[in-house]
């Protein structure tokens, strides 16, 4: 879409703080006011619309997209996204290991033993792995701790929760982020463990990286970010 305003400003509200153009309050899809919680959130959003240059890049906009999903998806599906989220408890990226090679095993132990650990830690119960193809079923308590938590978050946090779940593939990483304990890059060097050891392998470096990897990475590092930083200003 052309850019089709120039002036970009914030207005406080009742409920929170409408993001304008030339003064007129931008709207979702669904037609509800793109209203943020607070003036943090909101000044980050205003700076997104500002800076667009001649066309509009909603990929270059991640708090909006963030907010965006709040207000159009979690605040009328919360049930079935909860749902969603929770079905990677017994699929979750980071419980399952290569058998082989025996260096990319020992990379994977080195970037997801600290967030099973993690888990067990905060949620007291520790979780199953496997090297196998055959798919996990998590003890029902484990399920149950982390139903209790997601089920207990605001619709903010639990944006952010089933963001980086989706896009990384891994509940433990999301949980681990909404809790304070995982930053961006530490959930982005744990969900490219593979790629970078075949880059390393194959010495990208040297030879170049996959485009199309680089172009995965690149979103998925800004979406991280986007996420740590919401969570940092709610």
């Amino acid at each position: 879409m052309k850019r089709f305003y120039k002036l970009v400003s914030i207005d406080k509200t009742g409920g929170g703080y409408h993001i304008l153009l030339d003064g007129k309050p931008v709207k979702t899809k669904s037609g509800a006011y793109l209203c943020a919680a607070n003036e943090a959130i909101a000044t980050r959003i205003m700076t997104e619309w500002a800076e667009q240059k001649e066309h509009i890049l909603p990929d270059t906009m991640p708090f909006t997209q963030i907010l965006n999903t709040k207000i159009d998806r979690v605040s009328k599906e919360r049930e079935e996204m909860s749902k969603y989220v929770l079905k990677y408890m017994d699929t979750d990226l980071i419980c399952y290991f290569a058998d082989n090679p025996p260096e990319l095993l020992d990379k994977q132990k080195q970037a997801w033993q600290i967030w099973l650990d993690w888990f067990e830690k905060e949620f007291g119960i520790a979780l199953e792995t496997t090297t196998g193809l055959a798919a996990l079923t998590q003890d029902s308590c484990a399920h149950e701790a982390a139903a209790d938590f997601v089920h207990a978050l605001d619709d903010e946090h639990f944006t952010i929760l089933q963001l980086v779940t989706s896009i990384s593939g891994s509940v433990i990483l999301g949980l681990a982020m909404i809790k304070g304990t995982a930053n961006a890059a530490q959930v982005f060097d744990a969900c490219f463990v593979e790629e970078s050891f075949r880059e390393a392998l194959y010495d990208a470096e040297k030879y170049g990286a996959d485009p199309a990897l680089e172009k995965e990475q690149k979103a998925k590092m800004r979406d991280f970010n986007a996420a740590h930083d919401y969570i940092a200003l709610l």
